[in-house]
């Protein structure tokens, strides 16, 4: 079948040679290359002395980050000589290191941190907010006094700090902000109802943050891990961390650097368009 005659100039022809409309390809922006977009960034994380926040400082570290971070020595438990241990660790990784004591539950105590590690490191970058309690107990047993240390430490205290950097991250117009929360908050067990529900409200908070601080060019971000083997695993009935392997579809617990390299992810230029976000690292604990 012939072409119909378009005449000399048709139309279709006309405008191959200028513009052509529609969507065009645009070379890619050399500013947004993977490499070392963490290299000598600040990154702030509470509770980074033991378990999951000393192997998300670790991570950090060797991924060339500047380190401060905080901890609360605890009754019962050793954690300024671990914080030593992690700090000393740290510095034989070749990088800069702060760390101090800090009560997250107070504004005033969370702003002097904030100040002395802007004082050594001039801002901050990422801050992780990881600091967390739990006091288990049927609802109708907890106390109010437990119930406000739960929430205060894990819901009050990300806000404290979130609210501190954020006039450093807007006047910077960068940062990124990850909290850790539980895949509890959605799927809570028996007994954990402060736990569950100082999870939720950090998971809230995330969003709302979210909100707000995106205009500054700030990501905000929570993970929601499943069971980590840290020490806080040997205060569990054996048969809770049974049932928690047999629920998960890979069948295993997570390692504490499986989540710390998450946690990193969220903080790299990768991760640049994603926020108000919570990200489930729990072996698919929560489809069961």
């Amino acid at each position: 079948m012939p072409f119909p005659d378009f005449g000399q100039d048709p139309t279709w022809q006309a405008e191959s040679s200028v513009r052509p409309r529609g969507a065009t390809l645009e070379a890619p922006d050399p500013s947004l290359r993977a490499a070392e977009d963490h290299e000598k960034k600040v990154v702030m994380i509470t509770g980074g002395a033991t378990g999951l926040g000393r192997a998300i400082a670790l991570e950090f570290a060797r991924r060339g980050c500047r380190i401060a971070f905080c901890f609360k020595d605890l009754p019962g438990r050793d954690v300024r000589e671990t914080a030593l241990l992690t700090e000393t660790t740290l510095t034989a990784m070749g990088v800069d290191v702060y760390a101090d004591e800090c009560d997250v539950r107070d504004r005033k105590s969370v702003a002097e941190f904030v100040y002395q590690t802007c004082d050594r490191f001039n801002t901050i970058h990422y801050l992780i907010n990881n600091a967390g309690i739990a006091k288990d107990g049927a609802l109708w047993r907890l106390s109010p006094e437990a119930w406000a240390e739960v929430i205060e430490t894990n819901l009050t205290g990300a806000f404290h700090c979130i609210a501190a950097v954020a006039p450093i991250f807007r006047g910077q117009h960068y940062g990124k902000v990850v909290s850790v929360s539980s895949h509890q908050a959605i799927r809570p067990g028996f007994g954990v109802a402060s736990y569950a529900a100082s999870k939720a409200g950090l998971e809230a908070l995330t969003r709302s943050a979210a909100v707000e601080l995106g205009p500054a060019n700030v990501n905000v971000n929570a993970v929601a891990p499943g069971f980590i083997r840290t020490e806080r695993l040997a205060e569990l009935p054996p048969d809770v961390i049974d049932r928690a392997k047999r629920r998960s579809v890979l069948g295993r617990l997570a390692e504490p650097e499986d989540i710390a390299r998450v946690v990193s992810f969220l903080c790299s230029e990768e991760a640049r368009h994603v926020t108000g976000q919570t990200l489930s690292i729990d072996g698919g604990l929560s489809l069961g």
